[in-house]
């Protein structure tokens, strides 16, 4: 087992400088599906913001149109201070160097028929680069993700997951991004080379200065990568908050089960008692009056008075930068261990 290095630095408030931005972003697909339903989020330069949820909870959604790869049905995605969801044709090509995906899977994302010099320097062709710039490029890529330039010639087919997976990395770089949006980029790896590319991802985040919006179900992943953590629930952000205040006194119910399943927290001074959640999450085409969560909420059982949960959709609210969406927020961390 490979040990994960140290996560970077907490984002200190009061240095807040936004670099990419949500502002009430809603994804409707055609079938009535609100997949990301009334998301505004900021994420600041330098800092790594981690996605967390269910499987879909419409995390992987958000990612996708925050780097415009979705088109949101309503809303705008800002970029440097640019609306990009209003950009088309070369305009967009050209916001998007700034802005690039690490995907989920490293066998599917990688074109069996290319060569991973070619899918390296891929991005760099469809802005126009000459080929010994782009191959020069693909070499130093290399070399930068540990793969070496013997790789350059060789097909997906001919290295480990854990090995496409740096290329996938390395091809996000090609273009010099500032934003990379990974989307569960170790889910589908050995939990020995999940660490090896957390551990690169942060290298890479410290030498180049990148900004990551991290999205991934593995909280213990997160706990290693991320300055800031948003919980989401059923295509809205329910939490938001630095990693230390998520994990050490969450304000949401959800993300006091969510936190109640990991084995072990190394951040917390006494493990809660474990909190089941009943049933699954609702349908995104019958979102349930008031709280979405409260058709399976824990502490909603506890309370005398908890109609207002079932008549009033709360907001994101709360004292600095510790958002929830939770009419009871502060009685949250009191009553999950007992």
């Amino acid at each position: 087992m490979i040990e994960l290095q140290e996560r970077p630095a907490e984002t200190k408030s009061g240095t807040h400088d936004t670099i990419l931005e949500a502002r009430n972003v809603r994804v409707v697909f055609g079938n009535g599906v609100r997949a990301v339903d009334g998301i505004s989020l900021q994420i600041y330069r330098g800092e790594t913001i981690g996605i967390v949820g269910e499987s879909g909870c419409g995390k992987s959604t958000l990612g996708r149109t925050l780097c415009m790869l979705q088109t949101p049905t309503h809303g705008s995605v800002v970029l440097n201070g640019s609306t990009i969801s209003n950009m088309k044709g070369r305009r967009l090509r050209e916001a998007r160097k700034n802005l690039q995906m690490v995907f989920q899977d490293p066998y599917s994302s990688l074109n069996p028929r290319q060569r991973a010099g070619d899918i390296i320097s891929e991005p760099l062709l469809l802005t126009g680069v000459d080929k010994r710039q782009r191959q020069a490029r693909a070499h130093e890529l290399l070399d930068l993700v540990a793969i070496g330039a013997s790789g350059y010639s060789r097909f997906p087919r001919e290295f480990s997951g854990g090995q496409r997976q740096r290329i996938g990395i390395a091809r996000s770089l090609a273009a010099n991004p500032e934003v990379v949006i990974c989307d569960e980029p170790v889910s589908a790896l050995d939990v020995s080379v999940q660490a090896q590319i957390v551990n690169l991802l942060v290298s890479l985040q410290r030498k180049l200065n990148l900004t990551y919006v991290f999205i991934s179900h593995d909280l213990a992943v997160v706990r290693q990568m991320a300055t800031r953590v948003a919980v989401m629930y059923l295509g809205r952000i329910v939490e938001i908050a630095s990693a230390d205040s998520i994990f050490t006194t969450p304000r949401h119910p959800y993300t006091a089960a969510l936190l109640s399943a990991v084995p072990a927290m190394p951040s917390s001074s006494r493990k809660p008692r474990r909190i089941p959640l009943a049933g699954d999450p609702p349908s995104p085409m019958r979102i349930p009056s008031g709280c979405r969560f409260q058709t399976r909420c824990w502490l909603r059982e506890t309370l005398d008075s908890p109609e207002i949960c079932s008549a009033i959709d709360p907001t994101l609210s709360g004292a600095g930068d510790h958002q929830s969406a939770c009419h009871f927020q502060h009685h949250v961390d009191a009553r999950r261990g007992a």
